[in-house]
């Protein structure tokens, strides 16, 4: 086609184009339809495909943590179970406040049973730890080594939970037998509170109000 052909084409009378024109106008038309069509529709379909595509990853990933918790569900609740079982007997080797007076009684008597001779045995003051309370007990005793060892060994085969720490040894003084070791130690006894004790008091708002 000559430059002359292209410049006696009349551009209104769509009819009159040549076969060449109206295939590179018919191209064009279909390069933008396309290209709006991707523009406004296949984008936006994409991001949303991409979307699912990343909620599918999750939801798989939730799937199977779900399944391996319900494979192991029997194994998770036999564990329960079992530290429910121990909790619990841990719970009752804890006097209640009724019982720990006879607990005193039980440190000493293990003490006297071994023939050791009490200098001091102080209870101290009580504090409270969460669903326990620990009561410390400064003890000064004094016998021979084999009396002081069997002792501790006597205080920690009781049934209920005694701890002792601090545990210093000197040679006795004064009169005596020449083995004769003086102990000192703090004794803790435990406790469990009941829910009153374990829940705080409301404080009352003393502040007055403003007029």
């Amino acid at each position: 086609m000559k430059l002359e052909d292209l410049q006696s084409i009349d551009w209104n009378d769509l009819s009159a184009w040549p076969f060449f024109i109206k295939a590179i106008g018919v191209g064009v038309i279909s390069v933008a339809i396309l290209f709006a069509g991707f523009w406004f529709i296949i984008q936006d379909q994409l991001e949303e495909y991409k979307i699912a595509q990343k909620k599918e990853e999750q939801l798989r990933g939730q799937f199977s943590a779900k399944k391996a918790l319900a494979v192991n569900l029997p194994a998770y609740q036999q564990q329960m179970a079992d530290m429910n079982q121990t909790f619990g007997s841990l719970l009752r080797q804890l006097p209640n406040s009724t019982e720990v007076p006879d607990l005193l009684v039980d440190i000493t008597q293990a003490g006297l049973g071994r023939g050791l001779s009490f200098d001091l045995f102080k209870p101290g003051k009580e504090g409270k730890k969460g669903f326990y309370a620990e009561l410390p007990i400064s003890i000064t005793v004094k016998g021979s080594y084999h009396q002081l060892a069997g002792f501790i060994s006597d205080v920690a085969a009781l049934s209920r939970i005694v701890t002792v720490s601090n545990i210093q040894i000197s040679r006795g003084s004064g009169k005596g037998r020449g083995d004769a070791l003086q102990m000192s130690a703090t004794a803790r006894t435990y406790r469990y509170l009941s829910q009153k004790e374990i829940k705080p008091k409301a404080k009352k708002n003393t502040r007055r109000r403003r007029r």
